[in-house]
Order: C-alpha cells, then sequence, then structure tokens
C-alpha cells in the first residue's frame, strides 16, 4: 500500500514508518521538524528511514494549506495516518497558537485533503488527554469527554468532532486513536521519562510532581505499533442502533470509531522511576513537587474495545520497555547524555 503518513519524523510516527517500510508499505512522510524540541533527533530519525528504498519525505507544515493541498494532489493514498500535532500540555499553556494553527487548522487540511482523494481509511492521533477531569478508573472510550483540563486536550477533542462530522457528511472512513503515555528508543526528550535517564546520568535531582502520587498507563512504542497496524484494514462500519449510540460515543452512524491505545496497567511514577534506577544501576534525586497546571493524576486505558476489534493486547513488561530505552539511550547519547 502507498501511506501518506504525517509526523514521520516524530516519536510514534518514525517507528510506524518503520514497522511499516519492514513490511514492504511505500510511506510518504510529512514533517516540518519545527523547534519544539530537538529537531536534530528528528533529522536522525528521517535519516534512518530513508534508508529504506519505500520512503521518500515531503518537509512541510500542516497550517501550510497549499503546501498541503500539494501533498494530497501529488498521490493517491491507500491509507492516511495523521500523527503530525503539536504537543505537549504545558507548552499550551504558552503558546496556545501554535496549538490552533497545527492542531485545528493543520488537521481541517487532513481532513479536507482525505475527503477530495476520497481516501479508503483515516487514522488520526488523539490522546488520552480528552479525559481531563475525569475521575472514573479506566478511561472507556464509552465515558463523556467534555472537560479538558488544558488547550492541547480541548485541540484533540476538538479533532474527534471534527473527523465525525467528516465521517458524517461525506462518509469518510476514520478511526481516531486516544494514545496513552508512549515510552520507549528514540522518544521524545520533553517526557518525563526521558528528562529523568538524562539527570541521573548526570547526577542531577529529578522534578516529581504531584509529589510522586500520579500514576500513568506507560505503553511501549512497539506494543503501540502492532496495535496501530492492526487497524490499517479495520475499517470502522457505521452503527445502526440507535439506544447502542446514545451509551457509546465511540461509535456513530457514520464510519466512525474511537479506541483507546493503551497497556491496560497504570504504574505509579515512583515504581517507575525505580525501573529506571535499575536499568541505570544509579539512584534518583528526587526533588517533590506540587502538581503541575493542566496535568491529570492518574491515567488508566480501557482497551477492551481494541482488544475485541484487532485481537491484539500489549505484551511488554515495564521491566523490558525501560530497559530498552535505557539501552538505546546510553547508545545515541553517550553514558553521560
Amino acid at each position: 500500500m502507498r501511506i501518506l503518513l504525517t509526523g514521520a519524523a516524530g516519536f510514534i510516527g518514525f517507528h510506524i514508518a518503520s514497522a511499516l517500510l519492514e513490511k514492504g508499505h511505500e510511506v510518504i512522510g510529512l514533517d516540518n521538524f519545527n523547534g519544539y524540541y530537538d529537531p536534530s533527533l528528528k533529522r536522525a530519525r528521517a535519516e534512518r528511514l530513508s534508508r529504506f528504498d519505500g520512503f521518500s519525505l515531503v518537509e512541510c507544515s500542516l497550517e501550510d494549506r497549499a503546501a498541503m493541498e500539494a501533498v494530497f494532489e501529488r498521490d493517491a493514498y491507500d491509507r492516511v495516518i495523521h500523527m503530525a500535532a503539536q504537543a505537549g500540555v504545558r507548552h499550551s499553556l504558552d503558546q496556545p497558537h501554535l496549538y490552533a494553527a497545527s492542531n485545528l487548522t493543520g488537521f481541517l487540511h487532513v481532513l479536507e485533503g482525505c475527503r477530495l482523494q476520497k481516501t479508503p481509511h483515516l487514522i488520526f492521533a488523539s490522546s488520552s488527554s480528552v479525559y481531563g477531569g475525569n475521575t472514573k478508573l479506566p478511561f472507556s472510550v464509552r465515558d463523556n469527554v467534555d472537560h479538558p483540563l488544558s488547550l492541547y486536550a480541548a485541540t484533540k477533542k476538538a479533532n474527534e468532532l471534527m473527523a465525525h462530522s467528516y465521517a458524517h457528511l461525506y462518509r469518510l472512513p476514520v478511526t481516531g486513536l486516544r494514545f496513552f503515555t508512549a515510552y520507549g528508543p528514540w522518544g521524545r526528550p520533553d517526557m518525563a521519562y526521558f528528562k529523568f535517564v538524562r539527570a541521573i546520568l548526570a547526577g542531577e535531582p529529578i522534578d516529581v510532581y504531584n509529589e510522586g502520587k500520579s500514576s500513568r498507563d506507560f505503553t511501549y512504542v512497539d506494543d503501540m505499533v502492532a496495535q496501530i497496524l492492526a487497524l490499517l484494514d479495520r475499517m470502522p462500519q457505521p452503527a445502526a442502533d440507535r439506544e447502542t449510540l446514545d451509551a457509546d460515543p465511540s461509535r456513530s452512524t457514520a464510519p466512525y470509531r474511537i479506541f483507546n491505545v493503551g497497556n491496560n496497567f497504570p504504574v505509579g511514577l515512583l515504581d517507575f522511576i525505580g525501573e529506571i534506577e535499575e536499568a541505570l544501576g544509579r539512584k534518583a534525586k528526587l526533588n517533590m513537587m506540587p502538581m503541575q497546571a493542566g496535568d491529570v493524576e492518574n491515567t488508566f486505558a480501557d482497551i477492551d474495545e481494541l482488544v475485541a476489534e484487532t485481537g491484539f493486547a500489549p505484551k511488554t513488561t515495564l521491566r523490558e520497555g525501560v530497559g530498552r530505552f535505557v539501552e538505546w539511550y546510553r547508545g545515541f547519547y553517550g553514558e553521560a547524555g
């Protein structure tokens, strides 16, 4: 298949592209290499992808309408996987316009391209952040998500609504994925686990927010990719039962589905730090901090719908996943970080 993948030089996008290329698919990767975190890491990911004959790179921004129209005019795509976005909960408090441009206007350009090209299946990245102020655990795709705690989360909820409107109006098959906390090799430097490893190797203290009382549904990136690839050929089917729809906002009379992509196993932050210490063979110096604005205390993914749809459940243990990240980090940056 010929697949357009936005955010191909991003963390999860890079791993999706690698898996698709290894399976013999053609991948047209789009990225703008912005400076939200070190662009040299993104360039290194793209360089590895360029070793595959089936990979080509388009460097442009989602919010550039003319450029995005050209991307969709240059080829017909069998699938579009939209992973590009302005990421980061806390950054959205300081730079809200970046999020409106990339996550709202940019996503509109993707939807319009898919509509005009009659793309057979669009898969797009949402986020567990949409659960916002919800306190019932685990988070289910059947839960109400009307109380986002950050602008980033609000843009992701908006993406789900925008996608549904296109699925309804134009019968565009759309699958949205609410990603829970991803980790693994080639990860994002703005993520807590990445910062923890860097600080511990440098002998510096690490900031532990909410005084370590938070938990996250840490999900190893290879497990996420396996779940995504299993959905490529599973087109969302319209549901007909109105009573079911009233109780399940993840489905629709349009060809539209929402899934949680997670590990279904929350881990306490201090336990996660303990695994990092074990992998590094060093102890962390903990600087206990209050909860940050926009954060949620706990995340926990109910992935029953995804497992039922694909038959795949996460397999990587926390110890295995953390160990692989630390091994990659030391190899890429060196012992001192």
